[in-house]
């Protein structure tokens, strides 16, 4: 019924993911380029971000494309399975 939209989700989905690798390989390039410690360290502070922010995006992609067929408590299972992610990593 919605393959239309399950079509563009898994498309947005791969997409974030390819532009998150794409972040984290130029920000790798850029500590080499800018060669210090002190450097890398700030780019990974802002790298720090992108890792959540992708995560939280891509999950609720793909909760979207399979609201039809999963249960309300499921969904709020795998929502607070990601919360528990981001609070157990917090600094």
């Amino acid at each position: 019924m919605f393959s239309f939209l399950r079509d563009n989700v898994l498309y947005g989905m791969a997409g974030l993911r390819f532009l998150s690798g794409l972040i984290e390989v130029s920000a790798a390039l850029l500590m080499v380029y800018f060669g210090t410690v002190q450097r890398a360290v700030q780019i990974n502070a802002g790298l720090a971000l992108v890792g959540p922010t992708v995560l939280i995006l891509v999950t609720s992609l793909g909760l979207i494309g399979v609201a039809d067929k999963l249960e309300f408590w499921r969904m709020a299972i795998i929502m607070l399975g990601v919360g528990l992610i981001l609070y157990g990593v917090r600094g």
